[in-house]
């Protein structure tokens, strides 16, 4: 062998711990022409240190240890076995093995049969690159990064030096200096990552509770850190705080967004999308134990997403699940020892048996042994006895009854020692799981807790000593505010949820109500008590999560029920339905166990979930609930109380959805004029009916009476409220809709494209209302004739809607509905046929096949027949539409209209001209005298008729009729619109049937 080559191959041994050392170093010696091998550090506690040292030399070339403190206390072996091991393996054979150290903390002294390490820790990446040369002999090549003028640019290349953090880091827990094992499971997450293609590197760590998903996730975090440019942390148990978080990174990204959290989210998720400023990004969702509540806010590009979670369902959302066992054992008496150090090894595995290996009962235990006289047997005959604790709980090898029983015992001890922190955990354990604001903790009426805990709450210093001893104990963990700006921000306490179980069951029934009692009065107190503010939708997401935990779902208190029902109303305008409807179900069943069947709560409650209801589509429930709520509330209240009157603008809701028009119109008219008797005209409520009834006539084609309500209800509600409430934003696109189904679409574009943006600002990017007014600025688009424009916008649209609403939700349907024929008009026929077939099976299924909305989908459908060939077909189906248009809505609405423009086109193809100058004819009349003469859909008529005329050789008649229809296009959309330039080139205009706001 060529002595002089053999350094050149280097071996680099190291613990887990340190993985980034040891990949900064093999990139460091790789650029000045080493052949570099990695070997792990990990040596089977069964294997003598003597020989597992030994089997290092079997690797050629020299070898470079990278010591640690982790290195010498993997096992953990003592410093005897260190010592004897080292003079044994390591001295004879010293100019095969190097080292250097890598932490503060100071070697061995048995070290020295290193023959002298070279010091890392604690110096810059260009002075460490000069030792570790200087250790191995190496000299610095040319053009490296201490021999080139652009050293700086060449140190930044590569693996991180790493000593320094990402560019952008948050968020992520200090790294567990007693973090023991999970080598195999980080591996395997990294290998994932890397391998998954782009777009698609998600992993979620999936395991039991207390398990150490969230401190292996941190692990990771820290110890692949340096491969990232941003790595951010974020508590992912409630959708609201999500939300929050991701929004934040939008400064730490320097992106410019306005100060709207909404606004802001949609940068970041697009700036994650797009890889920039950063493509090695890391986002880590901790605690995502609801998928279906947040998988819609996860991030596409070219990063990583983590997830930690006790739901498998994970694996239904495109992420690759890895499963986090419990402590093997040999890990788990690694831990105890290294957590508490006078625990000899045959105790900590009596100790880790009786606690069935989980880490997070090993952790609290063996730190509660630590600073007792108790002996570990002592403590395992106490958990086998179970004497004082809650009957039927044993040790056993499932992991309820172990935790329990451990966790009750550390629970006693710590009432011995830290009363006050005891009675502070017993007050968290009456909010929900997870991520408690600590500003809603103590704003706990003092009045309303035990006379110890009330002083706790006054006094900072023994707040934080409690805080302190429970996070010490690892019962309870604190994140500190991040942003010391905002006066409510007082930082968050996360309770795992298997201690706020034991807590819970762990105390008496009268201590629960006093406790429970606060904490319900506290989120009353706390209440933002105006869920049509959306600038106080972050104080209701932080609130919604302990409604349940708290008891305030079986309350009877005013403020608290008040509490509740602004929750389900802020749950719908945040467009949050599922989660709105299922909250509703859970009251209902819990008051009508606590209230009288005829108490008018009940009534008013199930108005409330009937607009829930409604936005998923269930119409016919809804008018049961609203019936059922009209009739009892009419009674008990009278007619004309407001309660009765929201129920039947509800009611003409229900009736919008199911197409009775006519009984709408009735229903709105009635709540209308209730308002307007009660409340009088300047009111919320009375401009809310007139917004409804503008709704009803639209549905009926009464375009212009639509719009003049809507354009007087546009006025009155920016000066009642203000130009950016929830409420005028809505009246804006109910105006511009009315515009533009006039065809009037300048104006309508000019009035969307500003309504929009402030929609995005104000609502958020994916509210269900920003995504309405988006559609119809996308069909405004489509309208003045830039087609592609208005194709990209409902592609992204229907992705957008699907994600978050879901495919068979009203708003996606009519999305799909749209997106489905313009992909048509580009000649997409394949997808627009797969997506148009899917609207009308859904339509088919949910309102019926003789429904509007489903007969309009078939007549859409049809022309994507016609287009592909299949002309009988394509006219027999329009024909039925027809027939069944006219009599669900009459001869003279303008979807009767549109289907009566397309059928005639179908009978002139079928050589049916005489048919078809007929319709045209009777087609043309109705739409003029319903619409108006210079109406784009008038006009198409007149067209129509003027192509069927010459068809029958009566073209003095067609020629006419053509003129007249040719000067109403260029006098009402200009002489270039695609439509007038149609009408020139004699193409047969064809009408798309749009699906309405209901």
């Amino acid at each position: 062998m060529d002595r002089d080559a053999e350094p050149r191959q280097i071996t680099i041994s190291f613990a887990g711990f340190n993985r980034a050392w040891a990949v900064w170093i093999g990139d460091r010696l790789e650029r000045h022409g080493c052949r570099v091998t990695y070997l792990r550090w990990d040596p089977v506690v069964d294997v003598p240190l003597e020989e597992a040292l030994s089997d290092l030399l079997l690797v050629r070339g020299r070898l470079l240890v990278v010591l640690s403190d982790w290195y010498f206390k993997l096992g953990p072996r003592s410093p005897e076995e260190w010592r004897r091991a080292l003079h044994a393996v390591v001295a004879p054979n010293s100019h095969r093995f190097a080292a250097v150290t890598v932490d503060a903390q100071p070697v061995p002294p048995a070290a020295a049969a290193f023959g002298g390490a070279a010091e890392l820790w604690g110096i810059g990446a260009r002075e460490a690159e000069r030792r570790l040369l200087g250790l191995l002999g190496l000299r610095a090549q040319r053009g490296s990064s201490l021999t080139s003028t652009g050293a700086h640019q060449s140190l930044r290349s590569g693996p991180r030096f790493p000593q320094e953090q990402p560019r952008v880091w948050s968020g992520v827990p200090r790294r567990n200096t007693r973090f023991t094992g999970r080598e195999a499971i980080l591996q395997d997450i990294y290998d994932l990552l890397q391998r998954a293609e782009p777009g698609a590197g998600v992993v979620t760590l999936t395991g039991m509770s207390g398990v150490g998903k969230t401190h292996t996730a941190a692990e990771y975090v820290h110890r692949f850190g340096p491969e990232y440019d941003m790595a951010w942390w974020v508590p992912a148990d409630q959708r609201g705080t999500l939300r929050q978080r991701l929004a934040e990174l939008a400064p730490a990204l320097d992106l410019t967004t306005g100060a709207d959290y909404g606004e802001r989210l949609r940068a970041v998720r697009e700036a994650l999308r797009r890889g920039v400023p950063y493509t090695r990004w890391l986002l880590v969702l901790d605690g995502a134990d609801d998928p279906a509540a947040i998988a819609d806010l996860l991030p596409t590009g070219p990063g990583h997403v983590l997830i930690t979670s006790q739901n498998r369902e994970w694996d239904q959302h495109n992420t690759q699940l890895v499963e986090l066992p419990v402590y093997s054992r040999e890990e788990s008496v690694a831990f105890i020892r290294r957590r508490a150090p006078r625990i000899e090894p045959a105790d900590a595995n009596e100790l880790a048996e009786a606690l069935g290996d989980l880490p997070l009962a090993l952790d609290q235990t063996a730190g509660w042994l630590t600073d007792s006289t108790m002996s570990v047997t002592e403590y395992v005959r106490m958990l086998r006895d179970g004497a004082d604790l809650e009957a039927g709980l044993r040790v056993a090898p499932d992991f309820p009854m172990s935790y329990y029983t451990a966790f009750s015992i550390l629970l006693n001890r710590l009432r011995e020692t830290a009363r006050e922190a005891v009675e502070l955990l017993r007050l968290c354990a009456f909010f929900a799981p997870g991520a408690i604001p600590v500003h809603l903790l103590r704003g706990v009426p003092t009045a309303e807790l035990p006379e110890q805990l009330a002083g706790l709450m006054d006094d900072t210093l023994r707040w934080n000593a409690a805080v302190g001893r429970l996070v010490q104990h690892s019962v309870i963990r604190f994140e500190a505010p991040e942003n010391d700006e905002d006066p409510t921000s007082a930082g968050t306490i996360h309770l795992h949820r298997m201690v706020s179980h034991t807590v819970r069951e762990s105390m008496e029934e009268g201590d629960r109500e006093v406790l429970s009692r606060a904490v319900r009065r506290s989120l009353a107190a706390a209440d933002p008590l105006r869920p049509t503010d959306t600038r106080r939708w972050p104080r209701f997401a932080e609130i919604v999560p302990h409604l349940e935990a708290s008891g305030a779902l079986r309350s009877t208190h005013r403020d608290v029920r008040r509490l509740v029902f602004n929750c389900l109303r802020y749950l719908y305008l945040a467009g949050e339905y599922t989660a709105g409807v299922q909250l509703s179900e859970r009251v209902e069943q819990a008051w009508r166990e606590i209230l009288a069947p005829e108490d008018p709560v009940l009534s008013d409650l199930a108005s409330e979930q009937a607009t829930l209801v409604r936005a998923t589509g269930d119409y016919a429930r809804c008018e049961r609930l609203d019936r059922s709520v009209i009739e009892h509330l009419s009674v008990v209240r009278g007619e004309r109380h407001p309660s009765v009157l929201r129920a039947l603008e509800g009611l003409g809701a229900d009736l919008r959805g199911l197409a009775r028009y006519e009984e709408a119109l009735e229903a709105t008219r009635q709540a209308l004029e209730g308002h307007q008797e009660v409340v009088g005209e300047a009111d919320a409520r009375t401009l809310n009916s007139r917004h409804n009834l503008a709704a009803t006539l639209r549905l009926l084609g009464r375009y212009e009476d639509a719009l003049e309500l809507n354009r007087k209800n546009l006025a009155d509600r920016r000066e009642l409220l203000r130009s950016r409430h929830n409420y005028s934003l809505s009246s804006e696109n109910a105006y511009a809709l009315d515009l533009r189904l006039l065809g009037r679409y300048a104006e309508a574009l000019s009035v969307q494209e500003q309504s929009v943006d402030v929609h995005r600002m104000v609502m958020g990017v994916d509210n269900p209302q920003t995504l309405t007014a988006e559609q119809n600025l996308a069909l405004c688009v489509l309208r003045v004739g830039e087609r592609a424009a208005a194709h990209a916008r409902l592609g992204d649209l229907l992705e957008r809607a699907e994600r978050v609403l879901g495919e068979g939700s009203p708003l996606t349907l009519r999305i799909a509905t749209c997106y489905a024929f313009v992909q048509r008009a580009h000649g997409n026929l394949d997808q627009s046929r797969e997506v148009g077939e899917q609207v009308m099976e859904r339509y088919r299924i949910q309102l019926g096949p003789h429904h509007p909305y489903t007969l309009g989908v078939t007549v859409n459908h049809a022309l994507v027949l016609r287009a592909a060939g299949e002309r009988q077909q394509s006219q027999l189906l329009t024909e039925e539409c027809l027939a069944d248009m006219a009599r669900a809505l009459g001869p003279d609405h303008p979807w009767t209209l549109g289907t009566a423009l397309n059928a005639s086109a179908a009978r002139s193809l079928a050589g049916d001209v005489e048919g078809a100058v007929h319709l045209s004819r009777d087609t043309a009349r109705r739409a003029a005298a319903m619409l108006g003469p210079r109406h784009p859909l008038s006009l198409s008529c007149q067209l129509a008729l003027a192509m069927d005329l010459r068809s029958v050789r009566q073209n003095k008649d067609a020629d006419q009729i053509e003129e007249e229809a040719l000067s109403g296009l260029i006098s009402t959309l200009g002489s270039q619109h695609i439509h007038t330039v149609s009408a020139r080139d004699r193409a047969r205009p064809y009408w798309d049937f749009e699906p309405l706001l209901t």
